[in-house]
């Protein structure tokens, strides 16, 4: 039956090996239902309920994916949109976190449109080369300055804004013995390393009397205080429309990126490059994006670390129905997931914003139109703490240093049009 529906034969591979491309795959991205919860319970959501929501829409959209798509990619709601979500939405501009769902919800809706109605590929390629690396680095950075404060490394200063922490500090130390414990596991291409490096520094924490411990296992917590909680109606204010725009302009980059870069390496893409049955993939992230906001998560997104999982032979979508069982399995380790202290989730932010941040080797570091708008897109994401306002800047510089150049031909009216949105934004709501 396994392989008559996934075709495994045709993609020269078999049941033991789709198996154990799965669980690759779930070691390397477990830690998502660790940091996930950890994030947004800083906006006042329950940690618990935000853990069982995490599990669910990560096992929707891998089920999704594997039995509708046939496709080896995991998703699981994504880094970096979290962030967003927290720091910059709810925190940033201090609306409700039902609200901040709400415009999540809003964004999966016009992501679906997107996938029926074959826009994606007019958007996407509206955004200018350069800046797609940035926009990826610059999440990167972003994370990065996330988890050196979660981490205790770095401290606001009112002299100089950001400065030195207590680094001398135990959960400071431990959180920086975690993040090279992780580099060193990567390196050494040891599978999940970095579930093993969280776990590591919440079980020093524990000896060492700086956390509880609480358990394992447990039936799964209750999902009810954020299942349909999200606020549509506030999500509709018109200063809101930014919001709702970048979480879907992130995640369709992100999806779109992800979807190729793993697929090309696994020899998925067909003769002239495209990838088969883009739609249905795009609809596995669309569904999985509504359902997780109904249920009480970020924008859930395809994972780069599929790859670890096609690395090992994964070819079809039984490896991604294999992860959608073990995240509901994962249900059942919220009391694991209680007893793990922010700061050993710093390290794996840490680590993401390594792997992120390689985007800035891929600008064109010879053509100034390029380089400067990039720069200034990836380092405003940390220093405005704004996914956002440094999308904006991105695309605004862009335009106009192009157009100053006298690079007219380099523009796209999509760019000039989002460039345009931007500077409205902007002028109106700032």
């Amino acid at each position: 039956m396994l392989e008559s529906f996934f075709k495994l034969k045709e993609h020269g591979t078999d049941v033991r090996t789709e198996v154990l491309a799965g669980f690759t795959t779930f070691l390397t991205m477990a830690y998502i239902v660790f940091v996930n919860p950890s994030i947004l319970s800083l906006t006042g959501m329950d940690f618990n309920a935000v853990f069982v929501a995490t599990c669910l829409a990560a096992a929707l959209g891998c089920a999704i994916m594997g039995l509708v798509a046939n496709y080896p990619i995991a998703l699981a709601p994504g880094m970096g949109l979290n962030a967003y979500f927290t720091f910059s939405v709810v925190k940033g501009m201090g609306v409700s976190w039902q609200v901040a769902l709400g415009a999540v919800f809003l964004s999966g809706i016009i992501f679906l449109a997107v996938s029926l109605f074959k826009v994606r590929e007019a958007i996407v390629n509206a955004i200018p080369q350069s800046l797609k690396f940035a926009i990826s680095a610059g999440v990167g950075l972003f994370l990065g300055i996330i988890s050196l404060k979660s981490a205790g490394v770095i401290t606001g200063s009112p002299a100089t804004l950001v400065t030195l922490g207590d680094i001398h500090a135990p959960s400071t130390l431990l959180a920086i013995f975690g993040f090279f414990l992780i580099v060193a596991l990567e390196y050494r291409r040891v599978h999940g390393s970095i579930i093993i490096g969280i776990l590591a520094v919440t079980v020093l924490s524990v000896v060492l009397g700086l956390s509880e411990f609480k358990g394992v296992f447990s039936a799964p917590p209750s999902l009810a205080p954020t299942f349909m909680q999200m606020d549509l109606g506030g999500a509709l204010n018109v200063g809101l429309l930014g919001v709702v725009f970048v979480f879907f302009f992130v995640d369709l980059f992100d999806t779109t990126g992800t979807l190729v870069g793993v697929s090309h390496r696994a020899g998925l893409l067909d003769k002239d490059g495209k990838l088969p049955r883009l739609k249905r993939a795009l609809m596995a992230d669309s569904v999985a994006i509504v359902a997780g906001a109904a249920m009480g998560t970020s924008s859930t997104t395809a994972y780069v670390e599929s790859a670890a999982g096609t690395a090992v032979g994964g070819r079809t979508g039984l490896t991604a129905t294999v992860v959608a069982l073990l995240f509901l399995a994962a249900l059942f380790l919220a009391p694991l997931a209680n007893s793990i202290p922010p700061y050993a989730t710093a390290p794996a932010l840490c680590y993401v914003a390594v792997l992120m941040a390689r985007g800035l080797a891929e600008i064109a570091w010879d053509d100034l139109t390029e380089a400067a708008p990039a720069v200034v897109t990836a380092i405003a994401m940390p220093f405005t703490f704004s996914i956002a306002d440094g999308i904006a800047f991105g695309f605004i510089s862009f335009v106009v240093i192009k157009l100053l150049a006298g690079r007219f031909s380099d523009l796209r009216p999509a760019t000039i049009i989002i460039a345009a949105l931007w500077l409205v934004k902007f002028a109106i709501f700032h």
